[in-house]
């Protein structure tokens, strides 16, 4: 045969290989997960091959107004954006859709609007309250609902489990790594960059969770981000109690605060090779 035909064929096989890898990798499934009087659900993706697996659940943020929805699109999209890419790593990969966001939106009102009503009823200290309020009560127990059926999936290795979050879900995610001992890894995307500079309550009570944190954390903002404040007080405090931290400030993306805070969407290809060698160090083992 030749040569061109053989390379032709060569090629021909590798990409067809490749679009079957990447059909497989990007295949969800939706899973429902009950809690207590609330009806969850998620979306799954596995990695190719039998496993047992390692796996990450991800804490979106606080969710979305109507209004927000309308003008970014659905918190579905973004599952999709990440997803495949977890898979591809070889990890099982949980997004949860807490109460009363994205495919569990009728499960309850979402903390954006709760927090948002309370704030424009009673002010910001009573939003901030509020706040702590969800993060320790029906945000956590949403969460760790997630976390108890990801650990029980056939195929994923329970003793080799990792958080991911962003924005409030990062939050929420530095609490729950503080309740949970057994965790291999835990990434903060922009955490708390919006509320941060505006609840000393946040502060002091994300300062102490670290304290008792024993998760290595992997703090990450893009450089035009709400604020930088969070990653670096709490990278800080790691770095005092000589726990195993890291803290990355990426170059501005996009054009604005919002695009800065959305760097886990936005900036995939910009941070995987980074989260996906501290996973692979702190994991796997």
């Amino acid at each position: 045969m030749p040569f061109t035909l053989i390379l032709s064929a060569l090629v021909l096989t590798s990409a067809l290989a490749t679009k079957a890898e990447a059909q497989v990798s990007s295949a969800s499934e939706t899973v429902v997960i009950p809690n207590g009087p609330v009806t969850l659900h998620a979306l799954l993706w596995r990695p190719q091959g039998r496993g047992p697996f390692p796996a990450v659940l991800l804490n979106h943020g606080s969710a979305r107004t109507r209004e927000e929805l309308e003008r970014l699109g659905p918190y579905e999209r973004q599952a999709d954006i990440l997803g495949p890419v977890f898979a591809r790593h070889g990890y099982v990969f949980l997004y949860l859709f807490r109460r009363g966001v994205g495919l569990s939106a009728d499960q309850g009102s979402n903390a954006a609007v709760l927090m948002k009503r309370e704030f424009a009823a009673h002010g910001q200290e009573a939003r901030n309250a509020l706040q702590l309020q969800l993060l320790d009560t029906t945000e956590m127990s949403d969460a760790l609902s997630g976390l108890t059926f990801l650990r029980a999936i056939p195929g994923v290795d329970a003793r080799d489990v990792a958080l991911v979050g962003h924005s409030f879900g990062g939050s929420l995610t530095l609490l729950m790594a503080e309740r949970e001992p057994d965790l291999r890894a835990v990434v903060i995307f922009s955490g708390a960059g919006y509320s941060w500079d505006r609840s000393p309550e946040l502060r002091a009570r994300h300062l102490a969770a670290v304290a008792r944190t024993a998760a290595p954390i992997f703090f990450i903002h893009a450089e035009n981000d709400y604020s930088l404040a969070p990653g670096k007080a709490l990278d800080a405090r790691l770095q005092q109690l000589g726990k195993p931290h890291r803290l990355k400030i990426y170059p501005p993306i996009g054009h604005t605060v919002d695009d800065g805070h959305a760097f886990l969407y936005l900036g995939v290809s910009i941070w995987e090779p980074d989260v996906f060698a501290f996973l692979d160090e702190h994991m796997r083992r």
